[in-house]
């Protein structure tokens, strides 16, 4: 990317959005000094974090911008004169606005902006953010007429219409005061092309979400409709270097990757790499628009973002060159961006602790501290999730098993690949709840070198073999695909109070994991496996502790076996079930705590 004489001073609006942090980024590291315009001091600390989580070492400065107050940002013009480009991210992007809010979010943004950037005596370009199906709009149109206006927002929609409106005005504005301007219209920004990183849940992301729930009956569109994407770190870079290249004054780009599959291929693509039930029944857009909402579960104002359209691109893809900017592959940018969405369950759970990795070649999800030693197997038919407070009290991470949670795989049956990858070179402390806990007897009967202690919570093979109902594969399957997470925590913990926790849960149950965790429940059942569970135990010659509920003890036989035991520590959790990281989460803590820094003495 081409980098400043040190003179290069970036103002940014929207700096808190999604391509104003990659923004930032990409002008910090070309040189630039930075000037974050955000609208709350909240904000400003939230970026500024952002940035620092992100490898920024420069300082930058921020200041509080308000769109609707006299005084655009403190100091007005005057505070800003060193300022030689103006970044526009700001804006709303968001679907079912009214008209007059979509207006003063994109509308009067531009007006204000453009009045402020006529002020500033060093301005050199303001590199504007349109859109790939409303740029290029007629200067010469504005203003606009009443009748025109509602004709434009009744037919596109409040959202797309502001978009348009915006871009006309801009126009217009810029060359009435003379202002240098370039601008980008993007198509549907996704994740980072290395992390998939993203936090926006709108557009793309929303039907991502609904294949990945199983609620899309058949694929929008045909062969022909092209929603392309690009990934919002190679915007950023686009903008950064467009800021200072004089051949980009006065010009209009349309950055997107033209390598984007089909609607339809890149959904199923993006279904089969999450292992989403992917419809084969395809629906054109034509029928789409006749359909009724609720059928369809289309927000309207998408629909014309559904065409078979191309854009322009040659200009955008010379400057790109030009600067050395590369379009990373669509496909394997769209496979990141859509595991970091499944991962936080599309905004569901926001923290930045939670990944897929690649263990024994299976797509893995993981909880908690990455690469850490004391690693939690959970059972069923729960996910990680249950056990994210546990984690994070103890320092562990949490790993769904194959073919459970989020992870991917078929069940057991992947347990001899996937193990050895999740120990890594060790040692670890490994603790095993339920079903989990048989992967972990597994792991210390063949590495029992890379394991420092074994700690098994609630073990299904020291217990009463499960119900009829767990051991009836297809009552089992049809019961927990139905089930809600009240229900589902009255069952497990006889109380509703866990119902917020187990939400996740719930859904992977409804999501297509009801049938694997009813395998898995049958399979807990096999007196063969839980015989040989129960010999493999013993042979591992660490630390052994087991944790049970006072309310869910192992079988009186088991008890007299273990007890005689010298490396075999019996632990009861007084008033706790099968489930204590649901009821007696911070007893638990302690607990494992306390344990795990014995183990740690004793190695």
């Amino acid at each position: 990317m081409t980098r400043d004489n040190g003179s290069r001073h970036a103002l940014v609006f929207g700096a808190s959005g999604l391509v104003g942090r990659h923004l930032i980024l990409a002008l910090a590291r070309a040189g630039a000094s930075v000037t974050a315009a955000v609208r709350t001091a909240e904000s400003a600390a939230r970026v500024e974090h952002w940035l620092s989580e992100h490898g920024l070492t420069r300082s930058i400065r921020t200041t509080i911008v308000d769109f609707e107050a006299p005084e655009l940002v403190a100091g007005d013009p005057s505070a800003f004169s060193s300022v030689t480009e103006i970044h526009n991210c700001a804006g709303s992007y968001r679907f079912g606005m009214t008209s007059h809010e979509a207006r003063t979010a994109n509308v009067g943004i531009v007006e204000r902006l453009v009045g402020f950037a006529a002020e500033l005596p060093r301005l050199q370009r303001v590199v504007y953010i349109s859109g790939y199906r409303v740029g290029g709009q007629d200067p010469a149109a504005v203003p606009w007429s009443e009748d025109h206006r509602a004709e434009v927002y009744r037919e596109l929609g409040a959202y797309e219409a502001s978009k348009v409106e915006s871009d006309a005005i801009f126009h217009a504005l810029a060359a009435e005061r003379g202002i240098p301007w370039t601008i980008v219209n993007p198509a549907s920004v996704i994740g980072d092309s290395a992390t998939g990183e993203s936090d926006q849940h709108i557009g793309l992301a929303d039907t991502i979400e609904q294949l990945w729930n199983g609620t899309v009956a058949a694929l929008p569109g045909d062969e022909t409709t092209f929603l392309p994407v690009v990934t919002v770190d190679y915007l950023a870079a686009f903008m950064a270097a467009a800021a200072v290249d004089p051949a980009a004054a006065g010009m209009a780009y349309w950055v997107l990757d033209d390598a984007t599959p089909p609607l339809p291929d890149l959904l199923t693509h993006v279904g089969r790499h999450l292992g989403a039930k992917v419809p084969r029944v395809r629906m054109p857009v034509g029928v789409i628009r006749r359909l009724p909402q609720w059928i369809t579960r289309a927000d309207p104002e998408t629909l014309g973002f559904m065409s078979a359209d191309r854009y322009p691109t040659a200009p955008a893809i010379e400057l790109a060159d030009r600067h050395g900017i590369r379009m990373p592959d669509v496909h394997v940018s769209l496979e990141r961006w859509a595991e970091h969405l499944a991962a936080r369950r599309f905004g569901a759970r926001p923290a930045d602790d939670r990944r897929f990795v690649d263990a024994g070649g299976l797509r893995t999800f993981e909880l908690g501290v990455p690469g850490s030693r004391q690693v939690i197997l959970p059972g069923l038919p729960v996910n990680a999730d249950t056990w994210a407070d546990v984690a994070a009290g103890i320092g562990a991470r949490a790993v769904d098993l194959p073919g459970l949670g989020l992870s991917g795989g078929s069940g057991v049956q992947d347990w001899s690949g996937w193990i050895p990858a999740v120990l890594g070179t060790g040692p670890v402390d490994l603790i095993g709840h339920s079903l989990g806990a048989a992967a972990a007897v597994a792991a210390a009967d063949r590495f029992p070198a890379r394991i420092r202690s074994l700690t098994l919570i609630a073990p299904f093979f020291l217990q009463t073999p499960p119900s009829t109902l767990a051991r009836v594969r297809r009552v089992a399957s049809a019961y927990l695909r139905r089930v809600r997470p009240a229900r589902l925590s009255r069952r497990l913990t006889g109380s509703e109070a866990s119902a917020a926790a187990l939400e996740s849960s719930a859904r992977d149950l409804t999501r297509g994991r009801a049938r694997s965790v009813a395998a898995h429940l049958a399979r807990t059942a096999s007196p063969r496996w839980r015989t040989e569970l129960e010999d493999a135990l013993p042979r591992f010659r660490g630390p052994i502790r087991i944790i049970t509920g006072s309310e869910d003890p192992i079988a009186p036989d088991a008890i007299e076996r273990l007890a005689s035991l010298p490396h075999v520590e019996l632990i009861s959790m007084p008033g706790a079930g099968h489930h204590p990281q649901l009821t007696h989460s911070g007893a638990l803590v302690e607990l494992l705590a306390a344990s795990t820094d014995t183990a740690a003495t004793m190695a």
